[in-house]
């Protein structure tokens, strides 16, 4: 099963979801909105195809009402998908009773998807697949941002946190970097607030021809 370079930023968002036709619009919308707070909006029509066929594939061979997991996890210029659910039955077009829109909906999968595959787990399985995203400006700001949140976290015993802790404690950290930054803005002999107000009209620039 391929994986990332340790050395690589990574972000991740775990979203716990109900197994039914009406849950899928709604995974949908949060897979981009998550995708709109990391800057990758460039995947999303490719996300919400791939999100929803993941999550159409639980309710129609694991179960109606089903628990499962959609993570998304970006590092470098790769996104990653997987939905965990509680069966190990593995999807596949020769798989008894998967139909003719079973295997378009593979055929989907593989075509929209840089690799794909399945793990099974002691809990059930996992459905994965990865997506390429051009490395923007955008991009990159969010990878050094990363970078150094994380060299706060490493300092604060952080390491090794996931989900929303992981967020939580990134969120803390930049606070805590955006403070030292304005410590050494003014003894630097700078006014605080034309920092802040200049990193503003960076952002705003920026955001605006996104």
């Amino acid at each position: 099963m391929p994986g990332y370079d340790r050395s690589e930023p990574r972000l991740r968002c775990v979203l716990p979801f109900e197994a039914a036709p009406a849950e899928v619009p709604l995974l949908r919308r949060a897979a981009a909105k998550q995708l709109a707070r990391w800057g990758v909006t460039a995947a999303r029509d490719e996300t919400e195809l791939l999100v929803t066929e993941l999550a159409t594939n639980v309710f129609k061979h694991v179960g109606e009402g089903a628990s499962a997991t959609l993570i998304l996890e970006w590092r470098g210029e790769m996104l990653r998908l997987e939905v965990h659910d509680k069966s190990q039955a593995v999807p596949t077009s020769r798989t008894p009773g998967c139909d003719e829109e079973c295997g378009r909906g593979l055929h989907l999968l593989a075509a929209l998807a840089a690799d794909w595959g399945t793990v099974l787990t002691a809990a059930g399985k996992s459905v994965w697949c990865e997506i390429p995203i051009a490395p923007g400006r955008a991009c990159r700001r969010i990878e050094r941002a990363v970078e150094a949140l994380e060299r706060y976290q490493e300092r604060n015993g952080g390491v090794g946190l996931w989900g929303r802790r992981r967020e939580m404690a990134l969120e803390e950290s930049a606070v805590e970097l955006i403070a030292d930054l304005l410590h050494w803005t003014a003894a630097g002999g700078h006014e605080p607030d034309d920092i802040l107000d200049r990193a503003q009209m960076h952002y705003e620039a920026e955001a605006g021809a996104a």
